[in-house]
């Protein structure tokens, strides 16, 4: 078994990192945002940086739980969030900015309420305990 503050404290990080994506994405309103201009540029790199955060600590969690945890909430693509890490880290000069912006706007927001739930749920078993 996994040591439950340590898995939390994972979880809280990743969903924040989850929240400043979406809260720097808002004024993206296409592609071309990102790849034309400075602000945009800046603002993907920023979001990159934290999509290597977030896949790493995906990584992370998958570890300490024994890979039961992503397995109880199919409703993400655990396995591709982790890849695009990878994807991001050792490609990143060939990063499609496209995708990222696909990305922001189809994925995070679900994997951020996941994560909200996974918290909860933790909460709630650890409170069945007592």
């Amino acid at each position: 078994m996994c040591n439950r503050e340590l898995l939390l404290h994972i979880l809280h990080q990743t969903e924040e990192a989850l929240r400043k994506i979406l809260i720097r994405f808002e004024p993206v309103d296409s592609v071309s945002y990102f790849t034309d201009t400075p602000e945009g540029m800046e603002k993907l790199d920023y979001i990159c940086m934290l999509l290597i955060a977030t896949g790493e600590s995906l990584k992370n969690i998958d570890k300490i739980t024994d890979r039961q945890l992503f397995s109880r909430y199919p409703e993400i693509d655990w396995k591709g969030a982790k890849g695009m890490r990878d994807i991001i880290s050792h490609h990143y000069f060939d990063i499609d900015a496209e995708e990222i912006f696909w990305v922001c706007q189809h994925k995070i927001e679900p994997m951020s309420d996941t994560l909200h739930r996974m918290i909860e749920d933790i909460d709630s078993a650890a409170e069945k305990i007592r």
